[in-house]
Protein backbone atom coordinates (compact mmCIF):
# COMPACT_ATOMS: atom_id res chain seq x y z
CA UNK A 1 0.00 0.00 0.00
CA UNK A 2 1.68 3.17 -1.17
CA UNK A 3 1.32 6.34 0.86
CA UNK A 4 -0.33 9.25 -0.90
CA UNK A 5 0.54 12.85 -0.25
CA UNK A 6 -2.39 14.69 1.25
CA UNK A 7 -3.09 18.39 1.66
CA UNK A 8 -5.14 19.74 4.54
CA UNK A 9 -8.34 21.28 3.19
CA UNK A 10 -9.14 24.57 4.88
CA UNK A 11 -12.81 25.45 5.28
CA UNK A 12 -12.88 29.08 4.15
CA UNK A 13 -16.22 29.59 5.88
CA UNK A 14 -14.40 29.19 9.21
CA UNK A 15 -11.88 31.97 8.46
CA UNK A 16 -12.39 35.64 9.29
CA UNK A 17 -10.37 37.87 6.93
CA UNK A 18 -11.72 40.96 8.71
CA UNK A 19 -10.48 39.97 12.17
CA UNK A 20 -8.59 42.89 13.70
CA UNK A 21 -7.30 41.98 17.15
CA UNK A 22 -8.17 40.84 20.64
CA UNK A 23 -9.36 43.55 23.01
CA UNK A 24 -8.10 43.29 26.57
CA UNK A 25 -11.00 42.86 28.99
CA UNK A 26 -10.66 43.76 32.66
CA UNK A 27 -13.62 41.56 33.63
CA UNK A 28 -12.60 39.50 36.66
CA UNK A 29 -12.39 35.73 36.29
CA UNK A 30 -13.74 33.97 39.41
CA UNK A 31 -10.91 31.76 40.71
CA UNK A 32 -11.29 28.99 43.28
CA UNK A 33 -8.50 27.15 45.04
CA UNK A 34 -8.20 23.58 46.35
CA UNK A 35 -5.25 22.98 48.66
CA UNK A 36 -3.83 19.50 48.22
CA UNK A 37 -3.10 17.18 51.15
CA UNK A 38 0.10 15.96 49.48
CA UNK A 39 2.23 17.37 46.69
CA UNK A 40 1.71 16.35 43.08
CA UNK A 41 4.19 13.68 42.05
CA UNK A 42 6.62 15.70 39.94
CA UNK A 43 9.61 13.70 38.70
CA UNK A 44 12.59 15.89 37.80
CA UNK A 45 14.75 14.90 34.85
CA UNK A 46 17.99 13.12 35.72
CA UNK A 47 21.42 14.29 34.55
CA UNK A 48 21.39 11.45 32.03
CA UNK A 49 18.16 12.81 30.52
CA UNK A 50 19.95 15.69 28.87
CA UNK A 51 18.50 15.64 25.36
CA UNK A 52 15.85 17.87 23.83
CA UNK A 53 13.69 14.79 23.31
CA UNK A 54 13.76 13.97 27.05
CA UNK A 55 12.65 17.53 27.78
CA UNK A 56 9.83 17.39 25.25
CA UNK A 57 8.62 13.97 26.37
CA UNK A 58 8.95 14.21 30.14
CA UNK A 59 10.03 17.71 31.17
CA UNK A 60 6.92 19.33 29.64
CA UNK A 61 4.50 16.60 30.75
CA UNK A 62 0.96 17.70 31.60
CA UNK A 63 0.28 16.15 35.03
CA UNK A 64 -3.45 16.95 34.97
CA UNK A 65 -5.88 14.75 33.04
CA UNK A 66 -9.38 15.76 31.96
CA UNK A 67 -12.11 13.14 31.77
CA UNK A 68 -13.73 13.60 28.31
CA UNK A 69 -16.68 11.37 29.27
CA UNK A 70 -17.58 13.32 32.41
CA UNK A 71 -17.14 17.06 31.97
CA UNK A 72 -15.49 18.98 34.78
CA UNK A 73 -13.84 15.91 36.25
CA UNK A 74 -10.03 15.89 36.48
CA UNK A 75 -7.50 13.28 37.63
CA UNK A 76 -3.86 13.44 38.80
CA UNK A 77 -1.31 11.43 40.82
CA UNK A 78 0.28 12.67 44.05
CA UNK A 79 3.62 11.85 45.70
CA UNK A 80 2.01 9.18 47.88
CA UNK A 81 1.19 7.12 44.79
CA UNK A 82 -2.51 7.97 44.98
CA UNK A 83 -4.64 8.52 41.89
CA UNK A 84 -6.94 11.40 42.84
CA UNK A 85 -10.14 12.56 41.16
CA UNK A 86 -11.99 15.84 41.56
CA UNK A 87 -15.40 16.53 40.07
CA UNK A 88 -16.74 20.09 40.18
CA UNK A 89 -20.47 20.70 40.41
CA UNK A 90 -20.55 23.94 42.41
CA UNK A 91 -17.52 26.21 42.25
CA UNK A 92 -18.17 27.85 45.60
CA UNK A 93 -18.29 24.47 47.37
CA UNK A 94 -15.28 22.59 46.06
CA UNK A 95 -14.55 19.36 47.89
CA UNK A 96 -11.25 17.57 48.31
CA UNK A 97 -9.96 15.24 45.58
CA UNK A 98 -10.87 11.65 46.42
CA UNK A 99 -8.58 8.65 46.11
CA UNK A 100 -9.68 6.18 43.43
CA UNK A 101 -6.55 4.01 43.30
CA UNK A 102 -3.18 3.67 45.03
CA UNK A 103 -0.03 2.14 43.56
CA UNK A 104 1.44 -0.82 45.45
CA UNK A 105 4.30 0.24 47.72
CA UNK A 106 6.96 -1.43 45.58
CA UNK A 107 5.66 0.01 42.32
CA UNK A 108 7.78 2.38 40.25
CA UNK A 109 10.46 3.24 42.77
CA UNK A 110 13.37 2.60 40.37
CA UNK A 111 16.09 5.22 40.11
CA UNK A 112 15.54 5.86 36.41
CA UNK A 113 11.77 6.01 36.63
CA UNK A 114 9.60 8.61 34.92
CA UNK A 115 6.47 10.40 36.09
CA UNK A 116 3.30 8.34 36.50
CA UNK A 117 1.04 8.77 33.47
CA UNK A 118 -2.61 8.15 32.74
CA UNK A 119 -5.00 7.80 29.82
CA UNK A 120 -8.75 7.49 30.28
CA UNK A 121 -9.55 4.67 27.87
CA UNK A 122 -13.35 4.69 27.94
CA UNK A 123 -16.24 5.69 30.19
CA UNK A 124 -15.40 2.71 32.43
CA UNK A 125 -11.67 1.93 31.87
CA UNK A 126 -8.31 3.67 32.35
CA UNK A 127 -4.68 2.92 31.44
CA UNK A 128 -2.05 3.81 34.05
CA UNK A 129 1.75 3.69 34.17
CA UNK A 130 3.74 3.82 37.40
CA UNK A 131 6.69 5.42 35.58
CA UNK A 132 8.87 2.39 36.26
CA UNK A 133 7.85 0.17 33.34
CA UNK A 134 4.62 -1.36 34.66
CA UNK A 135 1.26 -0.95 32.91
CA UNK A 136 -2.08 -1.13 34.74
CA UNK A 137 -5.46 -1.42 33.05
CA UNK A 138 -8.16 -0.51 35.55
CA UNK A 139 -11.91 -0.94 35.50
CA UNK A 140 -13.17 2.35 36.89
CA UNK A 141 -16.92 1.85 36.80
CA UNK A 142 -19.03 4.79 35.64
CA UNK A 143 -16.90 7.59 36.98
CA UNK A 144 -19.54 10.29 36.81
CA UNK A 145 -22.45 8.58 38.57
CA UNK A 146 -21.40 9.74 42.05
CA UNK A 147 -20.92 6.22 43.39
CA UNK A 148 -17.27 6.97 44.32
CA UNK A 149 -16.22 3.43 43.51
CA UNK A 150 -12.52 2.57 43.57
CA UNK A 151 -10.72 1.60 40.40
CA UNK A 152 -9.99 -2.11 40.05
CA UNK A 153 -6.83 -3.36 38.24
CA UNK A 154 -7.75 -6.24 35.91
CA UNK A 155 -4.43 -6.28 34.03
CA UNK A 156 -0.92 -5.59 35.33
CA UNK A 157 2.31 -6.35 33.51
CA UNK A 158 5.94 -5.23 33.49
CA UNK A 159 6.72 -4.09 29.94
CA UNK A 160 10.43 -3.37 30.28
CA UNK A 161 12.02 0.08 30.23
CA UNK A 162 10.07 3.00 31.77
CA UNK A 163 7.48 4.67 29.56
CA UNK A 164 4.62 7.14 29.57
CA UNK A 165 1.13 6.37 28.29
CA UNK A 166 0.22 8.62 25.35
CA UNK A 167 -3.23 7.36 24.35
CA UNK A 168 -5.61 4.43 24.72
CA UNK A 169 -8.93 3.26 23.30
CA UNK A 170 -11.36 0.46 24.07
CA UNK A 171 -13.48 -1.50 21.61
CA UNK A 172 -15.29 -4.83 21.25
CA UNK A 173 -14.59 -7.03 18.24
CA UNK A 174 -16.34 -10.39 17.68
CA UNK A 175 -17.34 -10.48 21.33
CA UNK A 176 -13.77 -9.86 22.53
CA UNK A 177 -12.98 -6.76 24.57
CA UNK A 178 -9.82 -5.08 23.22
CA UNK A 179 -7.82 -2.18 24.62
CA UNK A 180 -5.24 -0.42 22.47
CA UNK A 181 -2.53 1.40 24.44
CA UNK A 182 0.20 3.63 22.99
CA UNK A 183 3.44 3.99 24.98
CA UNK A 184 6.38 6.38 24.57
CA UNK A 185 10.05 5.74 25.43
CA UNK A 186 13.28 7.63 24.78
CA UNK A 187 15.98 4.97 24.58
CA UNK A 188 19.73 4.80 24.16
CA UNK A 189 20.51 3.83 20.58
CA UNK A 190 24.02 2.63 19.67
CA UNK A 191 23.28 3.22 15.99
CA UNK A 192 22.59 6.92 16.67
CA UNK A 193 26.24 8.00 16.51
CA UNK A 194 25.87 11.44 14.93
CA UNK A 195 23.09 12.78 17.13
CA UNK A 196 22.21 12.62 20.82
CA UNK A 197 22.76 8.87 21.16
CA UNK A 198 19.04 8.34 21.79
CA UNK A 199 16.08 7.39 19.63
CA UNK A 200 12.34 7.61 20.25
CA UNK A 201 10.23 4.46 20.48
CA UNK A 202 6.45 4.18 20.24
CA UNK A 203 4.97 0.87 21.33
CA UNK A 204 1.41 0.03 20.36
CA UNK A 205 0.03 -2.75 22.55
CA UNK A 206 -3.25 -4.64 22.17
CA UNK A 207 -4.61 -6.18 25.37
CA UNK A 208 -7.64 -8.45 24.96
CA UNK A 209 -9.96 -10.44 27.18
CA UNK A 210 -9.38 -14.19 27.32
CA UNK A 211 -11.77 -16.92 28.41
CA UNK A 212 -11.30 -17.45 32.14
CA UNK A 213 -12.23 -20.45 34.32
CA UNK A 214 -14.54 -18.32 36.44
CA UNK A 215 -16.98 -15.60 35.53
CA UNK A 216 -14.31 -12.88 35.68
CA UNK A 217 -12.57 -12.25 32.35
CA UNK A 218 -8.80 -12.33 32.22
CA UNK A 219 -6.79 -9.96 30.05
CA UNK A 220 -3.55 -10.65 28.21
CA UNK A 221 -1.27 -8.98 25.67
CA UNK A 222 -2.29 -10.08 22.18
CA UNK A 223 0.01 -7.96 20.05
CA UNK A 224 3.01 -5.62 20.46
CA UNK A 225 4.17 -3.31 17.67
CA UNK A 226 7.23 -1.04 17.79
CA UNK A 227 7.82 2.15 15.81
CA UNK A 228 11.06 4.12 15.87
CA UNK A 229 11.88 7.71 15.06
CA UNK A 230 14.30 10.47 15.99
CA UNK A 231 11.91 13.00 17.53
CA UNK A 232 9.22 12.89 20.20
CA UNK A 233 5.86 13.02 18.40
CA UNK A 234 3.74 16.13 18.76
CA UNK A 235 0.62 14.00 18.35
CA UNK A 236 0.09 10.22 18.48
CA UNK A 237 -3.25 8.44 18.75
CA UNK A 238 -4.89 5.12 17.88
CA UNK A 239 -8.09 4.94 15.84
CA UNK A 240 -11.28 4.18 17.82
CA UNK A 241 -11.48 0.59 16.49
CA UNK A 242 -7.73 0.01 16.50
CA UNK A 243 -7.49 -0.13 12.72
CA UNK A 244 -4.79 2.48 12.38
CA UNK A 245 -2.49 4.99 14.01
CA UNK A 246 -1.84 8.70 13.44
CA UNK A 247 1.47 10.37 14.27
CA UNK A 248 2.57 13.99 13.84
CA UNK A 249 6.31 14.50 14.33
CA UNK A 250 9.32 16.48 13.17
CA UNK A 251 11.03 13.28 11.97
CA UNK A 252 9.31 10.26 10.40
CA UNK A 253 8.45 7.04 12.24
CA UNK A 254 8.54 3.50 10.84
CA UNK A 255 7.35 0.16 12.21
CA UNK A 256 10.37 -1.97 13.13
CA UNK A 257 9.05 -4.96 15.12
CA UNK A 258 5.83 -6.89 15.65
CA UNK A 259 5.77 -9.31 18.60
CA UNK A 260 9.56 -9.22 18.69
CA UNK A 261 10.00 -10.04 15.00
CA UNK A 262 11.66 -7.46 12.71
CA UNK A 263 9.46 -5.86 10.09
CA UNK A 264 10.94 -6.01 6.60
CA UNK A 265 11.75 -2.52 5.44
CA UNK A 266 11.03 -1.91 1.74
CA UNK A 267 14.12 -1.20 -0.31
CA UNK A 268 13.98 1.97 -2.40
CA UNK A 269 13.27 1.04 -5.98
CA UNK A 270 16.31 1.83 -8.15
CA UNK A 271 15.89 3.79 -11.35
CA UNK A 272 16.16 1.50 -14.34
CA UNK A 273 18.57 2.82 -16.95
CA UNK A 274 18.38 1.49 -20.46
CA UNK A 275 21.74 0.80 -22.07
CA UNK A 276 20.47 1.58 -25.61
CA UNK A 277 17.75 3.93 -27.09
CA UNK A 278 16.34 6.95 -24.97
CA UNK A 279 12.84 8.44 -24.46
CA UNK A 280 12.51 12.21 -24.20
CA UNK A 281 9.24 13.63 -22.92
CA UNK A 282 8.49 17.34 -23.29
CA UNK A 283 5.89 18.82 -20.92
CA UNK A 284 4.43 22.28 -21.40
CA UNK A 285 3.69 24.27 -18.24
CA UNK A 286 0.19 25.61 -17.86
CA UNK A 287 1.52 28.82 -16.25
CA UNK A 288 4.86 30.36 -17.12
CA UNK A 289 7.31 31.28 -14.37
CA UNK A 290 7.43 28.73 -11.50
CA UNK A 291 10.42 26.38 -11.48
CA UNK A 292 9.91 22.65 -11.03
CA UNK A 293 12.40 21.19 -8.52
CA UNK A 294 10.74 17.80 -9.04
CA UNK A 295 8.65 16.37 -11.86
CA UNK A 296 6.30 14.30 -9.71
CA UNK A 297 5.33 15.92 -6.40
CA UNK A 298 7.07 14.13 -3.54
CA UNK A 299 9.45 12.18 -5.82
CA UNK A 300 12.99 13.53 -5.38
CA UNK A 301 14.60 11.22 -7.95
CA UNK A 302 16.31 12.62 -10.98
CA UNK A 303 18.36 15.76 -11.42
CA UNK A 304 17.19 19.31 -12.02
CA UNK A 305 19.27 20.71 -14.87
CA UNK A 306 19.22 24.49 -15.24
CA UNK A 307 20.16 26.25 -18.44
CA UNK A 308 22.90 28.91 -18.44
CA UNK A 309 20.33 31.62 -19.13
CA UNK A 310 18.19 30.58 -16.16
CA UNK A 311 21.23 30.47 -13.87
CA UNK A 312 22.36 33.95 -14.93
CA UNK A 313 18.86 35.38 -14.46
CA UNK A 314 18.48 33.92 -10.94
CA UNK A 315 21.96 35.08 -9.98
CA UNK A 316 21.08 38.61 -11.04
CA UNK A 317 17.86 38.56 -9.00
CA UNK A 318 19.63 37.37 -5.84
CA UNK A 319 22.65 39.67 -6.03
CA UNK A 320 21.26 42.08 -3.42
CA UNK A 321 20.98 39.25 -0.87
CA UNK A 322 24.72 38.53 -0.96
CA UNK A 323 25.90 42.11 -1.17
CA UNK A 324 28.22 43.44 1.54
CA UNK A 325 25.81 46.35 1.88
CA UNK A 326 22.65 45.38 3.82
CA UNK A 327 20.64 47.08 1.10
CA UNK A 328 22.40 46.21 -2.10
CA UNK A 329 19.32 47.10 -4.10
CA UNK A 330 19.83 50.54 -5.63
CA UNK A 331 16.09 51.12 -5.43
CA UNK A 332 16.13 53.12 -2.18
CA UNK A 333 12.34 53.30 -2.00
CA UNK A 334 12.17 49.62 -1.04
CA UNK A 335 13.27 49.00 2.56
CA UNK A 336 15.84 46.23 3.17
CA UNK A 337 14.92 42.97 4.88
CA UNK A 338 16.93 42.66 8.07
CA UNK A 339 16.90 39.14 9.53
CA UNK A 340 17.33 40.56 13.03
CA UNK A 341 13.87 42.09 12.76
CA UNK A 342 12.19 38.72 12.21
CA UNK A 343 10.15 37.39 15.13
CA UNK A 344 9.90 33.85 16.49
CA UNK A 345 6.49 33.53 14.93
CA UNK A 346 8.03 34.01 11.48
CA UNK A 347 9.97 30.74 11.80
CA UNK A 348 8.67 27.44 10.46
CA UNK A 349 9.11 23.84 11.61
CA UNK A 350 11.53 21.55 9.85
CA UNK A 351 10.61 20.59 6.30
CA UNK A 352 10.43 16.92 7.32
CA UNK A 353 7.66 17.58 9.86
CA UNK A 354 4.68 15.46 8.88
CA UNK A 355 1.30 14.05 9.90
CA UNK A 356 1.03 10.37 8.95
CA UNK A 357 -1.73 7.79 9.01
CA UNK A 358 -0.53 4.17 9.39
CA UNK A 359 -2.67 1.16 8.50
CA UNK A 360 -2.72 -1.52 11.22
CA UNK A 361 -2.82 -4.46 8.80
CA UNK A 362 0.02 -3.43 6.48
CA UNK A 363 1.94 -1.27 9.02
CA UNK A 364 2.55 1.13 6.14
CA UNK A 365 1.68 4.85 5.83
CA UNK A 366 -1.47 5.41 3.80
CA UNK A 367 -1.58 9.23 3.85
CA UNK A 368 1.12 11.77 4.65
CA UNK A 369 0.66 15.52 5.21
CA UNK A 370 3.71 17.78 5.02
CA UNK A 371 3.53 20.09 8.04
CA UNK A 372 6.60 22.11 7.07
CA UNK A 373 4.73 25.42 7.24
CA UNK A 374 2.19 24.47 9.92
CA UNK A 375 3.51 24.67 13.47
CA UNK A 376 1.91 22.23 15.93
CA UNK A 377 0.21 24.07 18.80
CA UNK A 378 -1.76 21.61 20.96
CA UNK A 379 -3.94 18.49 21.18
CA UNK A 380 -7.47 18.52 22.59
CA UNK A 381 -10.23 15.94 23.19
CA UNK A 382 -13.45 17.31 21.73
CA UNK A 383 -15.59 14.17 21.38
CA UNK A 384 -14.58 11.02 23.32
CA UNK A 385 -15.96 8.82 20.54
CA UNK A 386 -13.53 10.41 18.06
CA UNK A 387 -9.76 10.68 17.92
CA UNK A 388 -8.22 13.72 19.68
CA UNK A 389 -8.09 16.90 17.61
CA UNK A 390 -4.85 18.68 16.84
CA UNK A 391 -4.40 22.42 16.45
CA UNK A 392 -1.96 23.73 13.84
CA UNK A 393 -0.81 27.18 12.88
CA UNK A 394 -1.90 28.37 9.42
CA UNK A 395 -0.41 31.75 8.63
CA UNK A 396 -1.38 33.82 11.71
CA UNK A 397 -4.42 31.75 12.69
CA UNK A 398 -4.73 28.52 14.67
CA UNK A 399 -6.86 25.86 12.98
CA UNK A 400 -8.32 22.81 14.75
CA UNK A 401 -8.38 19.55 12.79
CA UNK A 402 -10.56 16.54 13.61
CA UNK A 403 -9.17 13.21 12.31
CA UNK A 404 -11.71 11.22 10.29
CA UNK A 405 -9.97 7.88 9.61
CA UNK A 406 -13.18 6.46 8.16
CA UNK A 407 -13.05 9.11 5.38
CA UNK A 408 -9.88 8.50 3.32
CA UNK A 409 -10.78 11.38 1.01
CA UNK A 410 -11.13 13.85 3.89
CA UNK A 411 -9.11 12.28 6.71
CA UNK A 412 -8.55 15.55 8.59
CA UNK A 413 -11.49 17.95 8.81
CA UNK A 414 -11.09 21.63 9.64
CA UNK A 415 -13.64 22.13 12.45
CA UNK A 416 -12.68 25.42 14.17
CA UNK A 417 -10.48 28.50 13.92
CA UNK A 418 -8.93 30.72 16.57
CA UNK A 419 -8.18 34.01 14.86
CA UNK A 420 -4.58 35.23 15.07
CA UNK A 421 -3.76 32.71 17.83
CA UNK A 422 -0.86 31.33 15.81
CA UNK A 423 0.77 34.75 15.89
CA UNK A 424 -0.22 35.50 19.49
CA UNK A 425 1.15 32.28 20.97
CA UNK A 426 4.50 32.77 19.25
CA UNK A 427 5.00 35.99 21.20
CA UNK A 428 4.60 34.18 24.54
CA UNK A 429 8.21 33.21 25.20
CA UNK A 430 7.39 31.63 28.58
CA UNK A 431 4.46 29.58 27.25
CA UNK A 432 4.25 26.07 28.74
CA UNK A 433 0.82 24.67 27.84
CA UNK A 434 -1.97 25.54 25.41
CA UNK A 435 -5.50 24.18 25.01
CA UNK A 436 -9.08 25.13 24.11
CA UNK A 437 -12.62 24.42 25.23
CA UNK A 438 -14.25 21.35 23.59
CA UNK A 439 -16.93 23.66 22.12
CA UNK A 440 -14.21 26.03 20.82
CA UNK A 441 -15.64 29.01 22.71
CA UNK A 442 -12.16 30.02 23.89
CA UNK A 443 -8.50 29.05 23.71
CA UNK A 444 -6.03 29.45 26.54
CA UNK A 445 -2.27 29.56 27.09
CA UNK A 446 -0.34 29.44 30.34
CA UNK A 447 3.19 30.39 31.26
CA UNK A 448 5.54 28.36 33.44
CA UNK A 449 4.61 30.51 36.42
CA UNK A 450 1.38 32.11 37.56
CA UNK A 451 -0.23 33.62 34.43
CA UNK A 452 -2.88 32.25 32.08
CA UNK A 453 -4.25 34.00 28.98
CA UNK A 454 -7.77 33.44 27.67
CA UNK A 455 -8.72 34.28 24.07
CA UNK A 456 -12.44 34.24 23.36
CA UNK A 457 -14.22 33.88 20.05
CA UNK A 458 -15.74 37.12 18.68
CA UNK A 459 -19.09 38.00 20.24
CA UNK A 460 -21.64 40.77 19.53
CA UNK A 461 -21.00 44.06 21.32
CA UNK A 462 -23.65 45.69 23.48
CA UNK A 463 -22.71 49.24 22.51
CA UNK A 464 -21.98 50.75 19.10
CA UNK A 465 -18.27 50.78 18.19
CA UNK A 466 -16.90 52.58 15.15
CA UNK A 467 -13.64 51.82 13.32
CA UNK A 468 -12.36 55.22 12.19
CA UNK A 469 -9.62 53.86 9.97
CA UNK A 470 -11.99 51.71 7.95
CA UNK A 471 -14.99 53.96 8.39
CA UNK A 472 -17.31 51.18 9.48
CA UNK A 473 -19.27 50.02 12.49
CA UNK A 474 -17.85 47.11 14.49
CA UNK A 475 -20.41 44.42 15.31
CA UNK A 476 -18.23 41.90 17.13
CA UNK A 477 -15.28 41.99 19.48
CA UNK A 478 -12.95 39.17 20.56
CA UNK A 479 -11.92 39.53 24.18
CA UNK A 480 -8.62 38.64 25.78
CA UNK A 481 -8.38 38.09 29.55
CA UNK A 482 -5.41 37.52 31.83
CA UNK A 483 -5.56 35.53 35.06
CA UNK A 484 -2.79 35.67 37.64
CA UNK A 485 -2.66 32.86 40.22
CA UNK A 486 -1.88 33.42 43.86
CA UNK A 487 1.03 31.00 43.72
CA UNK A 488 4.78 31.05 43.18
CA UNK A 489 4.94 27.35 42.24
CA UNK A 490 5.45 26.18 38.63
CA UNK A 491 2.37 25.17 36.68
CA UNK A 492 2.35 21.36 36.22
CA UNK A 493 -1.05 20.75 34.63
CA UNK A 494 -3.45 22.72 32.45
CA UNK A 495 -6.87 21.64 31.08
CA UNK A 496 -10.01 23.37 29.80
CA UNK A 497 -13.70 22.48 29.74
CA UNK A 498 -16.52 24.54 28.24
CA UNK A 499 -17.07 26.35 31.54
CA UNK A 500 -13.83 26.07 33.49
CA UNK A 501 -10.06 26.21 33.28
CA UNK A 502 -8.11 23.88 35.59
CA UNK A 503 -4.53 24.74 36.58
CA UNK A 504 -2.43 22.39 38.73
CA UNK A 505 0.65 23.28 40.76
CA UNK A 506 2.54 21.01 43.16
CA UNK A 507 0.36 22.08 46.10
CA UNK A 508 -2.86 23.55 44.65
CA UNK A 509 -5.54 22.98 42.07
CA UNK A 510 -7.02 26.24 40.76
CA UNK A 511 -10.45 26.30 39.13
CA UNK A 512 -11.23 29.35 36.95
CA UNK A 513 -14.86 29.92 35.98
CA UNK A 514 -14.47 31.10 32.39
CA UNK A 515 -18.02 30.69 31.05
CA UNK A 516 -21.50 30.47 32.56
CA UNK A 517 -24.23 28.18 31.27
Amino acid sequence: MAASNYSLKVNRDLLDPNFESYRLSLDAIPTYNVELDAAVEEVKLKDSHYTLEHMRAFGMYNYLHLDPWYEDSVVFVDCKGRVLSLTVTLDTALGKPREVYRFPDESGRAEDRLCASLSLTSATWAALSDGGGRLYLLRTGKRGDGSHSRWEPLFTEDLGEPFTVLHSVSHVQSGVHNMEVLLLRVQKDPTETKGSGYSVCLEWITVASAAGHGQEKKYEVRKRRLLRGKSVPHYAAVEPKGKGLMVASAKPFVFTHVDGRPVEQPEPEPMEVEKTGGLEVTLQKRSEGPLWPELVTGDGRGEYVMSDEQAALIHERLTHLTSEDLNGNPDRDKPPCNSQELEDCDGFPEDSSSLTHFDEASLKPTQVVNLGSHQYLFTVDVDPSEMPCLCLRHDVDALVWQPRPEQPGNMWEHVATFNALGYVQASKRDKKFATCAPNFSYASLCECLRRAFIYRQPSPVETVLFNRKQGRQVGQVAKQQVASLDSDKPILGFRATNERLYILTSSNLFVLKVNNN
